[in-house]
């Protein structure tokens, strides 16, 4: 018998993950879909629905989620570095020590999104809010917040 998994300790995927590196997604729908540790490192998601979907532990570095729907989807240890998410709704999205640096989270809604130990290195989140503007307060325990920019005071 296998022993439990011991309290805080990383998930590791159970199955290979998918593999979407650099193609073309617009407009697919991966709603509720497990995404957990996938590779979709410069993919083209504009306009996808991903709702609710498990994107833990996966690789969106470079990717392109303009005007894609997330709300609810589960980022926690996932990498967006550098990644377009422009216009995107993230309400009810847990980024909990997922990586976003120099991401564009410009004009993006962040209503009731968990930041918990997301780093935001030099990320743009102009015109982004959880209520009307984004402060430095609401985001306390995040990482790189000064390299941010777009954050009221």
């Amino acid at each position: 018998m296998r022993p439990a998994p011991r309290q805080g300790a990383k998930r590791y995927p159970t199955r290979m993950p998918e593999d979407y590196s650099g193609q073309d997604l617009r407009g697919r729908d991966f709603k509720g879909q497990d995404l957990s540790f996938a590779n979709l490192r410069g993919a083209n998601l504009s306009g996808a629905t991903l709702s609710n979907a498990d994107l833990r532990g996966a690789d969106l570095s470079h990717a392109i989620l303009i005007r894609a729907n997330l709300t609810g989807a589960d980022f926690t240890d996932a990498t967006l570095s550098e990644a377009d998410l422009s216009g995107i709704n993230f309400t009810d999205a847990n980024f909990t020590d997922a990586t976003l640096s120099e991401a564009d989270l410009s004009h993006s809604i962040l209503i009731r999104a968990n930041l918990t130990g997301a780093d935001f290195t030099d990320a743009n989140l102009t015109g982004a809010f959880r209520r009307p503007g984004i402060s430095r307060a609401d985001m306390d325990g995040v990482k790189g917040l000064d390299t941010v920019t777009g954050l009221v005071e």
